[in-house]
Protein backbone atom coordinates (compact mmCIF):
# COMPACT_ATOMS: atom_id res chain seq x y z
CA UNK A 1 0.00 0.00 0.00
CA UNK A 2 1.01 3.74 -0.58
CA UNK A 3 2.87 5.48 2.08
CA UNK A 4 0.22 7.20 5.00
CA UNK A 5 1.57 10.53 4.35
CA UNK A 6 1.10 10.51 0.09
CA UNK A 7 -2.72 9.07 1.12
CA UNK A 8 -3.49 11.35 3.77
CA UNK A 9 -2.34 13.94 1.31
CA UNK A 10 -5.05 12.58 -1.57
CA UNK A 11 -8.04 11.97 1.17
CA UNK A 12 -7.95 15.72 1.88
CA UNK A 13 -7.99 16.76 -1.89
CA UNK A 14 -10.81 14.18 -2.48
CA UNK A 15 -12.81 15.18 0.83
CA UNK A 16 -12.31 18.75 1.31
CA UNK A 17 -15.60 20.33 1.69
CA UNK A 18 -15.84 23.36 3.38
CA UNK A 19 -19.43 22.48 4.75
CA UNK A 20 -17.65 20.08 6.69
CA UNK A 21 -14.62 22.04 7.88
CA UNK A 22 -15.46 24.25 11.60
CA UNK A 23 -18.97 24.77 11.12
CA UNK A 24 -21.25 24.85 14.10
CA UNK A 25 -23.25 21.24 14.69
CA UNK A 26 -26.47 22.47 13.80
CA UNK A 27 -24.91 23.31 9.90
CA UNK A 28 -24.05 19.96 9.17
CA UNK A 29 -25.45 18.04 6.60
CA UNK A 30 -28.07 15.12 7.81
CA UNK A 31 -26.33 11.96 7.21
CA UNK A 32 -29.10 10.79 4.84
CA UNK A 33 -28.33 13.85 2.75
CA UNK A 34 -24.86 12.64 2.49
CA UNK A 35 -25.55 9.17 1.84
CA UNK A 36 -27.97 9.93 -0.91
CA UNK A 37 -25.02 12.23 -2.07
CA UNK A 38 -23.09 12.38 -4.82
CA UNK A 39 -20.19 10.16 -3.78
CA UNK A 40 -19.90 7.63 -0.59
CA UNK A 41 -19.65 8.32 3.00
CA UNK A 42 -16.79 7.29 5.03
CA UNK A 43 -17.54 7.34 8.96
CA UNK A 44 -15.86 6.02 12.26
CA UNK A 45 -16.51 3.96 15.58
CA UNK A 46 -15.33 4.14 18.53
CA UNK A 47 -16.06 2.13 21.58
CA UNK A 48 -16.07 4.67 24.72
CA UNK A 49 -12.87 4.14 27.03
CA UNK A 50 -12.06 2.55 30.54
CA UNK A 51 -10.37 5.17 32.18
CA UNK A 52 -8.58 8.14 31.04
CA UNK A 53 -5.52 6.12 29.49
CA UNK A 54 -8.70 5.51 27.32
CA UNK A 55 -9.94 8.43 26.69
CA UNK A 56 -6.59 9.58 26.06
CA UNK A 57 -6.16 6.79 23.44
CA UNK A 58 -9.44 7.69 21.78
CA UNK A 59 -8.64 11.08 21.29
CA UNK A 60 -5.10 10.40 19.99
CA UNK A 61 -6.60 7.82 17.07
CA UNK A 62 -9.19 10.09 16.05
CA UNK A 63 -6.93 13.04 15.52
CA UNK A 64 -4.88 10.22 13.43
CA UNK A 65 -8.10 9.86 11.13
CA UNK A 66 -9.38 13.64 11.02
CA UNK A 67 -7.29 14.24 8.25
CA UNK A 68 -9.39 12.00 6.35
CA UNK A 69 -11.60 14.04 6.64
CA UNK A 70 -14.47 11.83 7.76
CA UNK A 71 -18.21 12.68 7.34
CA UNK A 72 -19.23 11.40 10.95
CA UNK A 73 -17.70 9.64 13.93
CA UNK A 74 -19.65 7.69 16.57
CA UNK A 75 -19.19 6.16 20.14
CA UNK A 76 -20.96 3.12 21.26
CA UNK A 77 -23.18 2.39 24.19
CA UNK A 78 -22.17 -0.98 25.69
CA UNK A 79 -24.84 -3.68 24.49
CA UNK A 80 -26.32 -4.06 27.13
CA UNK A 81 -26.38 -0.19 28.42
CA UNK A 82 -23.90 -0.71 30.86
CA UNK A 83 -21.43 2.60 29.50
CA UNK A 84 -23.75 5.61 28.92
CA UNK A 85 -21.47 7.79 31.02
CA UNK A 86 -18.42 6.19 29.76
CA UNK A 87 -20.08 6.81 26.43
CA UNK A 88 -21.37 10.58 27.13
CA UNK A 89 -17.61 11.66 28.54
CA UNK A 90 -15.81 10.00 25.46
CA UNK A 91 -18.77 12.55 23.09
CA UNK A 92 -17.68 15.74 24.74
CA UNK A 93 -14.27 14.99 24.45
CA UNK A 94 -14.43 14.05 21.14
CA UNK A 95 -16.29 17.54 20.15
CA UNK A 96 -14.31 19.44 22.56
CA UNK A 97 -11.09 18.48 21.40
CA UNK A 98 -11.36 17.66 17.76
CA UNK A 99 -13.73 18.78 14.85
CA UNK A 100 -15.20 15.69 14.22
CA UNK A 101 -18.97 15.35 13.44
CA UNK A 102 -20.39 13.19 16.08
CA UNK A 103 -23.51 10.36 16.13
CA UNK A 104 -24.13 9.44 19.46
CA UNK A 105 -25.47 5.80 20.18
CA UNK A 106 -28.07 4.98 22.62
CA UNK A 107 -29.96 1.88 23.46
CA UNK A 108 -32.61 1.43 25.61
CA UNK A 109 -31.47 -1.96 27.13
CA UNK A 110 -31.12 -1.74 31.26
CA UNK A 111 -32.99 1.68 30.75
CA UNK A 112 -36.28 2.85 31.85
CA UNK A 113 -37.72 6.02 29.74
CA UNK A 114 -36.95 8.32 32.29
CA UNK A 115 -32.99 7.80 31.98
CA UNK A 116 -33.22 7.61 28.02
CA UNK A 117 -34.32 10.98 28.19
CA UNK A 118 -31.94 11.93 30.22
CA UNK A 119 -29.23 10.55 27.92
CA UNK A 120 -30.95 12.51 25.36
CA UNK A 121 -30.45 15.62 27.70
CA UNK A 122 -26.47 14.25 27.92
CA UNK A 123 -26.08 14.68 24.00
CA UNK A 124 -28.17 17.63 23.03
CA UNK A 125 -26.05 19.55 25.96
CA UNK A 126 -22.70 18.03 24.12
CA UNK A 127 -23.67 19.37 20.93
CA UNK A 128 -24.39 16.47 19.24
CA UNK A 129 -27.24 16.07 16.77
CA UNK A 130 -28.05 12.76 15.02
CA UNK A 131 -28.41 9.34 17.46
CA UNK A 132 -28.15 6.25 16.39
CA UNK A 133 -30.86 4.37 18.06
CA UNK A 134 -30.56 0.06 18.78
CA UNK A 135 -32.78 -2.42 21.39
CA UNK A 136 -29.08 -3.77 22.69
CA UNK A 137 -28.32 -7.04 23.62
CA UNK A 138 -28.77 -9.12 26.91
CA UNK A 139 -26.14 -9.14 29.24
CA UNK A 140 -25.46 -12.79 28.31
CA UNK A 141 -24.74 -11.75 24.51
CA UNK A 142 -26.25 -11.25 20.98
CA UNK A 143 -28.25 -14.75 21.56
CA UNK A 144 -29.29 -14.37 25.01
CA UNK A 145 -32.73 -13.49 25.73
CA UNK A 146 -33.86 -9.84 25.90
CA UNK A 147 -36.23 -8.53 28.03
CA UNK A 148 -37.23 -4.37 28.60
CA UNK A 149 -36.66 -3.31 32.32
CA UNK A 150 -39.59 -2.36 34.72
CA UNK A 151 -40.76 1.55 32.41
CA UNK A 152 -38.15 0.91 29.83
CA UNK A 153 -39.47 0.23 26.00
CA UNK A 154 -39.43 -3.09 24.17
CA UNK A 155 -37.51 -2.88 20.94
CA UNK A 156 -35.90 -0.13 19.06
CA UNK A 157 -38.43 1.35 17.16
CA UNK A 158 -40.54 2.29 20.42
CA UNK A 159 -36.90 4.14 20.85
CA UNK A 160 -37.34 5.65 17.61
CA UNK A 161 -40.35 7.00 18.46
CA UNK A 162 -39.15 8.45 21.54
CA UNK A 163 -36.25 10.16 20.11
CA UNK A 164 -38.36 11.64 17.42
CA UNK A 165 -40.54 13.01 20.00
CA UNK A 166 -38.11 14.23 21.89
CA UNK A 167 -37.28 16.53 18.44
CA UNK A 168 -33.79 18.04 17.47
CA UNK A 169 -32.37 14.97 16.40
CA UNK A 170 -31.32 12.75 13.32
CA UNK A 171 -32.18 9.02 13.78
CA UNK A 172 -30.30 6.18 12.33
CA UNK A 173 -30.54 2.51 13.13
CA UNK A 174 -28.87 -0.66 12.90
CA UNK A 175 -29.32 -3.48 10.52
CA UNK A 176 -28.54 -6.83 9.77
CA UNK A 177 -26.75 -8.54 6.51
CA UNK A 178 -26.70 -12.13 8.35
CA UNK A 179 -29.96 -11.30 10.51
CA UNK A 180 -30.08 -10.60 13.47
CA UNK A 181 -29.30 -13.88 16.10
CA UNK A 182 -32.91 -13.76 17.96
CA UNK A 183 -35.04 -13.06 14.53
CA UNK A 184 -34.63 -14.23 10.62
CA UNK A 185 -33.56 -12.03 7.66
CA UNK A 186 -37.32 -11.17 6.87
CA UNK A 187 -38.25 -9.85 10.05
CA UNK A 188 -35.20 -7.83 10.37
CA UNK A 189 -36.10 -6.23 6.86
CA UNK A 190 -39.93 -5.46 8.35
CA UNK A 191 -38.57 -4.07 11.11
CA UNK A 192 -36.36 -1.91 8.89
CA UNK A 193 -39.30 -0.55 7.27
CA UNK A 194 -40.76 0.25 10.81
CA UNK A 195 -38.03 2.02 12.21
CA UNK A 196 -38.11 3.80 8.90
CA UNK A 197 -41.94 4.81 9.52
CA UNK A 198 -41.18 5.70 13.51
CA UNK A 199 -38.86 8.76 12.46
CA UNK A 200 -35.14 6.87 10.96
CA UNK A 201 -33.69 8.48 8.12
CA UNK A 202 -30.82 5.71 7.95
CA UNK A 203 -29.21 2.88 9.17
CA UNK A 204 -25.92 1.23 10.11
CA UNK A 205 -25.24 -2.67 9.11
CA UNK A 206 -23.89 -5.03 11.91
CA UNK A 207 -19.97 -6.34 10.42
CA UNK A 208 -20.58 -8.94 7.96
CA UNK A 209 -17.89 -10.52 5.40
CA UNK A 210 -20.18 -11.25 2.33
CA UNK A 211 -20.87 -8.56 -0.31
CA UNK A 212 -24.13 -10.44 -0.97
CA UNK A 213 -25.52 -10.76 2.44
CA UNK A 214 -25.34 -6.67 2.24
CA UNK A 215 -26.82 -6.64 -1.49
CA UNK A 216 -29.59 -9.14 -0.24
CA UNK A 217 -30.61 -7.07 2.84
CA UNK A 218 -30.85 -3.65 1.02
CA UNK A 219 -32.96 -5.68 -1.68
CA UNK A 220 -35.31 -7.04 1.07
CA UNK A 221 -35.67 -3.91 3.05
CA UNK A 222 -36.60 -2.46 -0.11
CA UNK A 223 -39.25 -5.18 -1.00
CA UNK A 224 -40.40 -4.88 2.82
CA UNK A 225 -40.89 -0.26 2.20
CA UNK A 226 -37.52 0.90 4.36
CA UNK A 227 -36.03 2.84 1.41
CA UNK A 228 -33.27 4.93 3.84
CA UNK A 229 -29.93 4.62 3.09
CA UNK A 230 -28.39 1.44 4.51
CA UNK A 231 -24.46 2.33 5.43
CA UNK A 232 -22.26 -0.84 5.62
CA UNK A 233 -20.41 -1.66 8.57
CA UNK A 234 -16.65 -3.07 8.35
CA UNK A 235 -14.11 -4.44 11.05
CA UNK A 236 -10.90 -4.94 9.83
CA UNK A 237 -9.43 -8.21 10.89
CA UNK A 238 -6.07 -7.44 12.88
CA UNK A 239 -5.48 -10.51 14.78
CA UNK A 240 -6.65 -14.40 14.22
CA UNK A 241 -8.18 -14.80 17.18
CA UNK A 242 -10.83 -12.38 16.23
CA UNK A 243 -12.00 -15.07 13.73
CA UNK A 244 -14.75 -16.87 15.81
CA UNK A 245 -15.48 -13.81 18.30
CA UNK A 246 -16.74 -11.95 15.03
CA UNK A 247 -18.82 -14.64 13.83
CA UNK A 248 -20.26 -14.79 17.23
CA UNK A 249 -21.15 -10.75 16.83
CA UNK A 250 -22.53 -10.95 12.97
CA UNK A 251 -24.23 -13.77 13.55
CA UNK A 252 -22.59 -15.87 10.88
CA UNK A 253 -18.96 -17.60 9.97
CA UNK A 254 -16.53 -15.63 8.20
CA UNK A 255 -16.65 -17.35 4.36
CA UNK A 256 -14.18 -20.13 4.27
CA UNK A 257 -11.88 -18.85 1.78
CA UNK A 258 -11.44 -15.88 4.06
CA UNK A 259 -10.52 -17.88 7.00
CA UNK A 260 -8.52 -20.41 5.30
CA UNK A 261 -6.50 -17.16 4.05
CA UNK A 262 -6.23 -16.01 7.43
CA UNK A 263 -5.42 -19.65 9.25
CA UNK A 264 -2.48 -20.11 6.64
CA UNK A 265 -0.63 -16.83 8.67
CA UNK A 266 -1.86 -17.75 12.18
CA UNK A 267 1.27 -18.26 13.77
CA UNK A 268 2.47 -14.76 11.94
CA UNK A 269 1.12 -11.38 13.91
CA UNK A 270 2.39 -9.45 11.41
CA UNK A 271 1.06 -11.48 8.15
CA UNK A 272 -2.33 -11.72 9.77
CA UNK A 273 -2.82 -7.79 10.21
CA UNK A 274 -1.41 -7.27 6.46
CA UNK A 275 -4.00 -9.98 5.29
CA UNK A 276 -6.39 -8.55 7.48
CA UNK A 277 -6.09 -5.45 6.18
CA UNK A 278 -6.08 -6.53 2.46
CA UNK A 279 -9.35 -8.48 2.92
CA UNK A 280 -10.55 -4.95 4.39
CA UNK A 281 -9.59 -3.28 1.04
CA UNK A 282 -11.48 -5.64 -0.68
CA UNK A 283 -14.46 -5.86 0.80
CA UNK A 284 -14.96 -2.11 0.80
CA UNK A 285 -14.08 -1.56 -2.76
CA UNK A 286 -16.24 -4.21 -3.83
CA UNK A 287 -19.40 -2.85 -1.33
CA UNK A 288 -18.73 0.79 -3.07
CA UNK A 289 -18.88 -0.97 -6.52
CA UNK A 290 -22.13 -2.75 -5.33
CA UNK A 291 -23.77 0.48 -4.46
CA UNK A 292 -23.23 1.22 -0.89
CA UNK A 293 -23.85 4.88 0.31
CA UNK A 294 -20.82 4.72 2.28
CA UNK A 295 -18.57 2.40 4.58
CA UNK A 296 -18.59 2.83 8.53
CA UNK A 297 -15.23 1.17 9.89
CA UNK A 298 -15.38 -0.12 13.38
CA UNK A 299 -11.91 0.74 14.30
CA UNK A 300 -11.64 -1.02 17.94
CA UNK A 301 -10.10 2.25 19.15
CA UNK A 302 -6.83 1.94 16.05
CA UNK A 303 -6.08 3.62 13.81
CA UNK A 304 -3.37 2.21 11.89
CA UNK A 305 -5.45 -0.50 9.24
CA UNK A 306 -8.58 1.30 9.04
CA UNK A 307 -6.49 4.56 8.04
CA UNK A 308 -4.19 2.34 5.42
CA UNK A 309 -7.13 1.18 3.80
CA UNK A 310 -9.62 3.75 3.79
CA UNK A 311 -7.03 6.11 2.27
CA UNK A 312 -6.22 4.06 -0.50
CA UNK A 313 -9.76 3.63 -1.18
CA UNK A 314 -10.21 7.24 -1.61
CA UNK A 315 -6.52 6.73 -3.54
CA UNK A 316 -8.27 4.46 -6.27
CA UNK A 317 -11.34 6.72 -6.48
CA UNK A 318 -9.87 10.06 -7.08
CA UNK A 319 -7.80 8.20 -10.06
CA UNK A 320 -11.05 7.43 -11.69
Amino acid sequence: MPTVDHLVTIGRAFRARASLVAVSPSSQPSIAALAAGDRPTFSFEFFPPKDAAGLDQLVTTAAQLEPLRPDFVSVTYGASGTSRERTIAATRALATRTELPIIGHLTCTGQTVPQLRAALDDYAAAGVRTILAVRGDAPGGPSAPWAPVPGGLANATELVALIAEYGGFEIGVGAFPDGHPTGGIELDAKLLADKQAAGASFAITQLFFSVDRYTNLVRRSNDAGATMPIIAGLMPITRYSQVSRFAELSGAPMPPAMVERLSNLSSDPIAVRDEGAQIGLELAEALLNAGAPGLHFFTQNRSGVTREILATVLAHRSQR
